[in-house]
């Protein structure tokens, strides 16, 4: 879906009008929030967010599966596979499956370590823990009660914050803030911008830690797009803060297209990116995410798919958050 634009603004009419079914809907999923959820028997890291739409949760999911990896442990990231037609569970293989089969998410993410794949989440804790995992890394899910999370860490985009701070359809919030903020483990705040101060402070002021992180592009992308003039497009949930990263890190961007998060490209609409690239001297590029759902096509050999990850501003305090939430949920099973 394409956000409305009044959820980013301080005050509208249309977000007044929708205050009453935004607080039905937030009194259902708040109370949804309470229920117990089924313990996975090993550790369960969550990486959410508070709102619809993007914030950095897949690059995070990356960043923290690496710095798993680096304290000896065996992640396995467990999806919705939001977008896919598999409802799993079922382990998603970058070979032979597409983004139509299990989203475009899951299949990025499955190049570098074993994603499971289930809309029923709950249901897909066996087989996570059927690829030897020691970590369960869950990709969304933090409003979802089906399955416990023995931490929570919720990314929030430093430029975005929370929009308007209101609960769906009124503004972004997937549920009433405090609730959220009561389940929050740790934040983490990506990007310069000061949008997500307030929640920072909140948190900060539980005795929760606040994380700093910047999105860095992969250099191999940015040797592939020197000295060219690029056509970028995107189908995700902020278009525009791709289009500013690239052009932040160099790129002459001069066209670029926003499509809806997640969107389906049609043949005609790539055919027609690509004959306005060619037909101007233009080189196409899009995020690694929507290149996923473009693989295997003609169209994808024309394509520059540029990769960031997620640097952390002070990596020894999320190697010290995350090695001392695993101890906390292992010793917790130990006393059970």
């Amino acid at each position: 879906m394409r956000e409305p634009a009044f959820w980013h603004r301080p005050s509208s009419w249309i977000s007044q009008l929708l205050r009453p079914l935004a607080a039905l809907y937030g009194a259902v999923a708040a109370r949804r929030m309470q229920r117990a959820g089924i313990d996975a028997g090993i550790p369960v890291l969550c990486v959410g967010n508070y709102h619809v739409g993007g914030a950095g949760k897949t690059p995070t999911v990356l960043a923290l599966a690496k710095l798993l990896r680096e304290l000896d442990e065996r992640p396995v990231v467990l999806s919705r596979g939001y977008g896919g037609r598999l409802a799993g569970p079922v382990k998603v293989d970058s070979d032979s499956h597409t983004a139509a089969d299990v989203g475009d998410e899951p299949l990025m993410m499955a190049a570098s370590l074993p994603v499971v794949v289930s809309r029923d989440r709950a249901a897909g804790l066996a087989l996570a823990r059927a690829q030897n995992a020691s970590v369960i890394l869950m990709d969304d899910g933090f409003q979802n009660p089906s399955v416990a999370k023995d931490c929570c860490l919720i990314v929030a985009d430093g430029t975005r914050g929370i929009g308007n701070g209101r609960v769906i359809p009124a503004g972004p919030l997937r549920a009433p803030l405090p609730p959220q903020l009561e389940r929050t483990d740790a934040l983490i705040v990506v990007g310069e911008g000061r949008a997500a101060q307030d929640i920072a402070a909140e948190i900060a002021s539980r005795g929760k830690p606040v994380l700093s992180a910047h999105l860095t592009p992969d250099a191999a992308s940015l040797a592939a797009l020197r000295g060219t003039r690029a056509l970028a497009f995107a189908g995700i949930g902020d278009p525009a803060r791709f289009f500013n990263s690239l052009r932040s890190s160099g790129v002459d961007v001069v066209r670029s297209r926003a499509f809806a998060d997640h969107h389906a490209f049609t043949k005609d609409e790539i055919d027609q990116l690509v004959a306005d690239a060619r037909d101007n001297g233009l080189t196409l590029v899009t995020t690694e995410k929507d290149f996923a759902r473009l693989r295997g096509t003609d169209a994808a050999k024309t394509i520059v798919p540029f990769a960031v990850t997620l640097q952390f501003a002070d990596v020894g305090a999320l190697r010290r958050l995350v090695a001392d939430q695993l101890f906390k949920a292992r010793d917790r099973r130990l006393r059970k």
